[in-house]
C-alpha cells in the first residue's frame, strides 16, 4: 500500500506541469512516505497529456488518467479518488497556485492528531480582490453560517484526507466545493492549516464570477442533503402545513361570511355575498393547491429515500470506532 496519494485534476495546464512534478519531487523527497502523483486529465486541449505520458516514463510515480471530454473538476477528483491508492488523499490545483512545500505539514497535522481531514487555508491569498477574494470571502461566511461548518477557506483545494474518508464521498455536478460540507454531514472530523497561496506564473484561470450563481444553487442542494436528506417530509410537510392550514382558515371565513350575512339578511343577505369576485377566494383556492401538492412531494421523496436506502442496504448511520473482543475469547470466559 502506497502510503500518500496526490490527487490533481489538469485542465490545459501544459505549462504547469512539470514545474509542478518538479516542485512535488523536491518537497517530498526527504520525507518518510512513499507516494504517487495522480494527475486527471480533464479533457484538456492542449498537450497536457502527453506531458503525463512523459512524465510516467520519467518517474514511475506519476499516475496519468485521461478523459474522453471535459467533466469538470468535480469528476476529476472523483476519478482520482477512484484510482488512488494511497493511505491518505491529498488534493490539490494544477496552476500551481498551491504550494506543494506544504504537504509534510498537512501530512504532519493529519498523522499526529486525529483528525480524518486536514484543510488548507489560504491566509494571503494571491488573487485578484473583486473577482475573486471578495465573492470567496461572502461566501465563505454565508456557507459556513447556514451550514454550521466553519472553515476560513472552502474554496482551497488542497486538503489531506484519511482514504476512509474518500471512499465515503459520492460527488456529482459541481459539489468538489462542497467536499467539507459533505465530509461533516458524514460525521468525520476536520481541522484547517494555514498554506501559502501563489499568483498564478503561468497558463489562464478557468475561474470567473459567473460560478458565484452555480454556487448558491448547489448550496441549496447541500443544505437540503445536510438537513432533510433521510427525513424529507419535515420540510415538504412543513411547507404544506404553512400554505394549506392558512388557505383552510382564509376559506372557512369567507365561508363564514357568506353564511353570516345570510343569518343577518336572509336570503338577500346571502345573496349579496359575492365570494367568486373577491380575490381572497382565489388566494384561498391557491394555498390549498400548494399545501397538498407540498405534502404530496413529501410523500413521493419519502418513498424515494426508503428505495434509495433499502434496495442497496445502505445504513442510516456512520460508525467511527467499534470496541469489540473476538468471538473466541468471549467462548472462554463462558
Amino acid at each position: 500500500m502506497i502510503d500518500l496519494s496526490l490527487v490533481i485534476p489538469v485542465y490545459n495546464e501544459e505549462e504547469n506541469l512539470r514545474e509542478l512534478h518538479k516542485e512535488i519531487t523536491i518537497a517530498l523527497k526527504d520525507e518518510p512516505y512513499s507516494y504517487e502523483v495522480l494527475f486527471v486529465d480533464d479533457g484538456s486541449r492542449d498537450q497536457s497529456f502527453a506531458i503525463m505520458e512523459a512524465l510516467h516514463e520519467e518517474d514511475p510515480r506519476v499516475v496519468a488518467v485521461k478523459f474522453r471530454r471535459n467533466h469538470g473538476q468535480t469528476a476529476g477528483f472523483a476519478a482520482g479518488f477512484a484510482y488512488a491508492r494511497g493511505n491518505y488523499i491529498l488534493t490539490m490545483d494544477a496552476d500551481r497556485q498551491n504550494d506543494p512545500a506544504d504537504i509534510p505539514q498537512l501530512m504532519q497535522k493529519i498523522t499526529t492528531e486525529d483528525f480524518d481531514v486536514v484543510n488548507g487555508w489560504r491566509e494571503n491569498r494571491q488573487d485578484a480582490f473583486i473577482m475573486r477574494k471578495l465573492p470567496s470571502f461572502i461566501a465563505n461566511r454565508l456557507i459556513a453560517r447556514l451550514t454550521h461548518v466553519p472553515l476560513r477557506d472552502r474554496g482551497c483545494s488542497m486538503r489531506v484526507f484519511k482514504a476512509e474518508v474518500v471512499q465515503e464521498l459520492k460527488l456529482y455536478g459541481e459539489m468538489h466545493r462542497y467536499i467539507p460540507e459533505m465530509v461533516s454531514f458524514a460525521g468525520f472530523t476536520m481541522s484547517e492549516v494555514p498554506v501559502n497561496h501563489r499568483p498564478r506564473v503561468a497558463g489562464t484561470s478557468k475561474y470567473g464570477i459567473s460560478r458565484t450563481i452555480r454556487v448558491i444553487i448547489d448550496l441549496i442542494t447541500v443544505l437540503f442533503l445536510q438537513r432533510f436528506f433521510d427525513r424529507p417530509m419535515r420540510l415538504f410537510g412543513s411547507l404544506g402545513f404553512i400554505f394549506g392550514v392558512p388557505g383552510i382558515l382564509l376559506g372557512l371565513f369567507l365561508t363564514a361570511t357568506k353564511i353570516w350575512a345570510g343569518i343577518q339578511g336572509g336570503l338577500a343577505g346571502f345573496n349579496s355575498v359575492q365570494l367568486g369576485e373577491r380575490p381572497l377566494l382565489l388566494l384561498a383556492v391557491m394555498m390549498v393547491i400548494l399545501g397538498v401538492q407540498f405534502a404530496v412531494m413529501g410523500l413521493i421523496a419519502e418513498l424515494v429515500v426508503r428505495t434509495y436506502f433499502e434496495t442497496q442496504n445502505k445504513p442510516i448511520y456512520t460508525v467511527r470506532k467499534v470496541v469489540q473482543s473476538p468471538v473466541a475469547e468471549i467462548q472462554k470466559i463462558n
